[in-house]
This record gives C-alpha cells, sequence and structure tokens, in this order.
C-alpha cells in the first residue's frame, strides 16, 4: 500500500513539471466528432502563418478529401501559408485491416499533388520502426497558427462523422502561441531533418524504407527528443504541460505512472481497447486498497473498430474486441469486492453502430490528461506518442470538464458483476475456436501486445 510520503513523492512530480500558463477564454472542449471536423475546416480556411495536420493516417474518402483540397485551396489564396501534413509512413501504403484496395493513400497523395502541379504542399510519412506492427506514428495535435486542435482522431469519414456512423473521441482547441512552437518545434527539429522521414506525395517517393539503417537511427534518436519549452507558469494557476515519447522509460509513462498514483480522491479513465500495462494495473489496485475511488470507461467490444459483425466474413483481426473483453472480465472478477463497495466502476460505451476511441485521464477536480495514448503495452513500449496535460487548481475548467465528462457517460452502462459480460463459451463459433487454438501457442498475448 502506498504510504502518504510516496504519494507526496508522486504529487510533487508533477508540481515540477514546467508549465505554460494558460488562459481559460483560450481553451475550449469540443462534445461532439460533427464539431471537431466544422471546427478543423473553419480553422484551415482562416488559418495566416502555418497549419501543421498530424495524424495516424489521411484517408482517400470524402472527409479526407475535403479536407486535403481545403489545404489546397486555402494554400492558393495565400501562398506564403507554412502547411505540413505528417502522417505513419507504413499506414499510408495500405488500406484499413482486412479491407482491400487498389491504390493506397499514398498514391491518392501523390494523384492530389498532380491536380495541384503548382501548389506544394508537402506530406511526410514518419515510419518509426521498421514494420508497423513494432511501432507506427501516433503523434496527435494539429496546429493552426497559435493554437493547438487536440484530439486522438485520424482523418476519415467515421472520424470527422462525415456520414451516418461516428467514432467517439475527445476534442480540445487551446490557443496558446507557446504551447503551438513547441509542439512545430519538435516536428521541425526531430521530424523533418530525419533522413528516414520521405515524402509521400513526390512522384519520384519509394514503396519501400529508404534504409532501414536510418529508421533504426531515427528510433533511437527519438526516445531522447522531448519538447524544448520554458515553463513558467505557477502551481496555482491554469497551466498546460505537454508531453512526448517513445519507450517504456519516456517522460510521458513516467508522468502517467505518476498521474495514477498521486490521487487523492478519485480517478475517471478512458481506454478504447482494455489492455492496461501491468504498471497501470497495479497503480490502480493500490488506489483502490487505499479507498480512493477509481472510474474507468471503455468500449464495448461492438464499439471496438476492429469489431466485425457475425453477418460479415470473419478474419483474424476480429479476435482483438474478444481478446480486450477478456482481459477486462479477469480485471473485473479479481476487484469484483470494490465493484459491490461502489469504488471500482465500470462503463461500457455502446451507441447503435458507432465506435469508441476515446483515451485520457482526469484525476480528482485538478488535472486533466489529453492524448491519443491508448494505455496500451503498444502505446507503452512502441508508438511515438504524446498528450497534453492540464492543470488546473483553481477548477476553473469546472463547467467544461463536467460536460465533457457528462457526455462521455451518455451511452454507457455500468457493470455491477464481472459475470454481466461474455465468457468465451458465450463467443461466435470462429471466434471461439481461434481464441482457443492462439492460446495454446500463447497467440493471443502477443497478438495484444503488438495491436
Amino acid at each position: 500500500m502506498l504510504s502518504k510520503h510516496t504519494l507526496r513523492i508522486h504529487q510533487q512530480h508533477l508540481m515540477q513539471l514546467p508549465k505554460l500558463p494558460q488562459s481559460l477564454v483560450n481553451i475550449r472542449t469540443l462534445y461532439a466528432p460533427s464539431d471537431f471536423r466544422i471546427n478543423l475546416l473553419e480553422s484551415i480556411v482562416k488559418a495566416t502563418q502555418r497549419i501543421y495536420l498530424v495524424a495516424l493516417y489521411l484517408d482517400h474518402d470524402k472527409a479526407g478529401s475535403n479536407i486535403l483540397n481545403t489545404l489546397y485551396q486555402v494554400k492558393q489564396i495565400r501562398p506564403t501559408l507554412e502547411i505540413c501534413i505528417l502522417v505513419d509512413w507504413h499506414r499510408a501504403q495500405r488500406g484499413r485491416i482486412g479491407v482491400s484496395t487498389a491504390n493506397n493513400n499514398a498514391d491518392w497523395y501523390c494523384a492530389m499533388a498532380n491536380r495541384y502541379p503548382d501548389t506544394l504542399i508537402p506530406i511526410y510519412g514518419v515510419p518509426v520502426n521498421t514494420r508497423e506492427t513494432l511501432g507506427v506514428f501516433h503523434l496527435k495535435g494539429c496546429v493552426v497558427d497559435d493554437t493547438v486542435i487536440y484530439s486522438g482522431a485520424n482523418i476519415n469519414n467515421v472520424y470527422l462523422h462525415q456520414n451516418q456512423k461516428y467514432r467517439y473521441d475527445r476534442y480540445q482547441l487551446i490557443t496558446n502561441p507557446v504551447l503551438a512552437e513547441t509542439m512545430t518545434s519538435y516536428i521541425k527539429k526531430h521530424l523533418l531533418t530525419a533522413s528516414a522521414v520521405q515524402c509521400l506525395n513526390n512522384k519520384n517517393r519509394l514503396n519501400n524504407l529508404k534504409s532501414k539503417k536510418d529508421t533504426r537511427q531515427f528510433r533511437s534518436a527519438l526516445r531522447h527528443a522531448s519538447y524544448q519549452f520554458q515553463g513558467n507558469a505557477r502551481n496555482d494557476e491554469l497551466a498546460v504541460i505537454p508531453l512526448v515519447g517513445l519507450g517504456k522509460k519516456s517522460i510521458l509513462n513516467s508522468t502517467i505512472h505518476h498521474l495514477i498514483s498521486s490521487v487523492n480522491q478519485n480517478l475517471t479513465l478512458c481506454t478504447p481497447y482494455f489492455n492496461l500495462p501491468a504498471l497501470l494495473v497495479r497503480n490502480i489496485v493500490y488506489l483502490l486498497q487505499q479507498d480512493k475511488q477509481v472510474e474507468i470507461i471503455v468500449g464495448d467490444k461492438t464499439a471496438n473498430d476492429f469489431f466485425i459483425p457475425e453477418d460479415q466474413p470473419f478474419n483474424i483481426i476480429g479476435t482483438l474486441p474478444y481478446l480486450y473483453e477478456i482481459n477486462l472480465r479477469r480485471f473485473l472478477s479479481s476487484l469484483q469486492c470494490y465493484i459491490d463497495t461502489g469504488q471500482l466502476i465500470l462503463r461500457l460505451w455502446k451507441d447503435g453502430g458507432n465506435s469508441f476511441h476515446l483515451k485520457g485521464m482526469w484525476i480528482d477536480t485538478e488535472w486533466q490528461f489529453i492524448t491519443g495514448n491508448n494505455l496500451n503495452p503498444r502505446s507503452w513500449r512502441l508508438d511515438l506518442e504524446n498528450a497534453i496535460l492540464i492543470h488546473d487548481p483553481q477548477q476553473n475548467m469546472h463547467e467544461q470538464r463536467h460536460k465533457e465528462l457528462a457526455c462521455i457517460r451518455t451511452h454507457t452502462t455500468v457493470v455491477r458483476n464481472y459475470l454481466e459480460l461474455q465468457s468465451i463459451s458465450q463467443y461466435p463459433n470462429q471466434v471461439r475456436t481461434l481464441i482457443r487454438r492462439l492460446r495454446r501457442i500463447r497467440m493471443d498475448k502477443l497478438i495484444s501486445r503488438i495491436l
């Protein structure tokens, strides 16, 4: 059990983090993916200095085309506008897992460059490792002039709620010149200068990695790269802290650990895929043992973006939502006594055929952690991740915080007993058979670690 002295050590670590002062009027929370789409497009149209669009992928569909066409049109109107797009190199070379396509996103980027031959908008592919399964570019936060538009969402129809279905995430607009410059400078210094990073919309682009050696050196350099800024905010005022990291021992992972361990009263944690690193599981158990309240909001297996309905062709990737549910059921079964007392609250999110991609944490009423980090072993060890930590000691953001959490909880149901979750024997035949085969050769754990 954590002693009061140990608790103070974790809280002291947070207080010593360099912080940027933030005015309340310049931080705005959005509550729906359609609002995110509208605000992103409006910001692009109004931009006067720079646009850095950062995502795992920018897809060739209606939503992605609207964004990219708008960027080209704005660049034609304001040629001096600095525009740069960064996506994962590997993801740009293929379609969605399980979906075949003749042309990939990188082919589309080239076609768009040809369509606008006199307008240069570089689209860079960032290879965080030599293979996608060993690490991806999972950085978040688009910078438009002095505003950071932060969300875990990527750019396509479902994330931007372009059609009927949507994928739910978090969305913050933070206007802060130093924050925007800090995140832009990191991109310029550590990403755009790397020989492993390639321009994907160049007609001479390579379909394979230019050099595996360059990629390995790039990954090694990223482990030591961080956001550089002068933090001059006091610990009694509203402030933001940008964090970035790659690898198990990154400052980002360290801060996540200290955040959970510093809880005085309650923690709310969201993740789309319940597969927490062992350290975070231990942190949560310690909180419960100290009579702290923990609320976990996770997507129902049918709200997972890898879920395949029974009436559609099945493939191995469709086992993932079930593997995550098995993890969750096992976790809850060992902590049922805390569910019974109300200390542990588990909410499952489900809204028709829509999906859940929301992640982050709220610690007491003092800290908010917004991130694209899935809080799983893959993000903990393999992917390049970042986050913005909001320190709100005076509860200036109480109204936005309360409304965001209320919106998130709207389509959730509380699990009262772990037996409410299905067991393997209740899964569809194809899923049940495949999981049992994977378990015999211990492949289920490997899949959970790399996807």
